[in-house]
């Protein structure tokens, strides 16, 4: 008789190891949308944004049909986005906008996506501290690209003053991506390629603090691939557009061939 308690005490513990753990209760079995919602909110305050996240997703999945669902799914795009965490925040909040096109705060989850996309960032650029301008312009670009949806789907929308301001920054950021190109083409004497990025800059940023120093890496490769009527043409929009750029005063070298590098020298 011994043996077998012992064998089916020993049966027990193995069953325990293939079932796995018990079950962890549900502290919300019985609660209503609006208590569990409530106590998601008190998470949110106290910052404890992953239990928060829980009972968002188990309001949600009991009361799928309710404000309250609603609601929740966008707290949890902003539980995300608060937890560091900006490709499940994108994901939680384009699956608001597609779920929701039409509600009042449809234009939060633009500008929430947006927000998240900026800051997504990879582990090395964490790392290195990478400037804005170096890292891979595509989180940029699509970042922007939200942004302006939001401008122009909702211009009276309470986060459209702040998206625009980005969307500056943005927009300059990404002119500088192309100068830290082109700069870049300019040593590797690869001036075709570094006109195109200057072209782009001009073209595309055209309000952009960038747009001086494209036209004079222009000019520069112009004068280095022997193209004088390009150069000419590009060097009287330069005086015409910045006749107090430091490029036109004293000091400037009379060899034109360098002057991308004096250009860097200013900062």
């Amino acid at each position: 008789m011994k043996y077998i308690l012992i064998l089916m005490f020993a049966w027990v513990l193995n069953g325990c190891a293939i079932f796995g753990a018990p079950t962890e209760l549900d502290d919300t079995k019985g609660w209503s949308a609006e208590r569990i919602y409530q106590e998601g909110e008190a998470k949110m305050r106290d910052r404890d944004y992953e239990k928060a996240i829980g009972y968002f997703q188990k309001l949600e999945s009991r009361f799928p049909h309710g404000r309250y669902a609603t609601q929740a799914q966008l707290e949890i795009a902003y539980a995300y986005f608060k937890k560091q965490e900006p490709v499940l925040a994108v994901a939680a909040a384009e699956r608001f906008i597609k779920l929701h096109p039409n509600h009042s705060n449809v234009d939060y989850a633009y500008y929430l996506k947006g927000l998240a996309i900026f800051n997504e960032r990879g582990i090395i650029e964490k790392f290195t501290k990478q400037q804005i301008s170096d890292r891979d312009p595509r989180a940029l670009r699509d970042s922007f690209a939200t942004f302006k949806d939001l401008v122009t789907r909702y211009p009276n929308s309470r986060y459209t003053k702040d998206s625009m301001q980005r969307m500056v920054y943005l927009a300059n950021s990404l002119a500088e991506h192309e100068l830290h190109v082109a700069r870049y083409y300019m040593k590797r004497q690869a001036y075709v390629a570094a006109v195109n990025r200057t072209k782009y800059v001009v073209e595309y940023y055209p309000q952009s603090p960038s747009v001086e120093e494209a036209l004079v890496i222009m000019i520069s490769a112009y004068d280095l691939l022997g193209m004088e009527d390009l150069k000419t043409d590009t060097l009287r929009v330069f005086q015409t557009n910045y006749p107090n750029s430091p490029m036109l005063g004293k000091g400037v070298p009379n060899d034109e061939r360098i002057w991308w590098k004096f250009w860097e020298s200013l900062y």
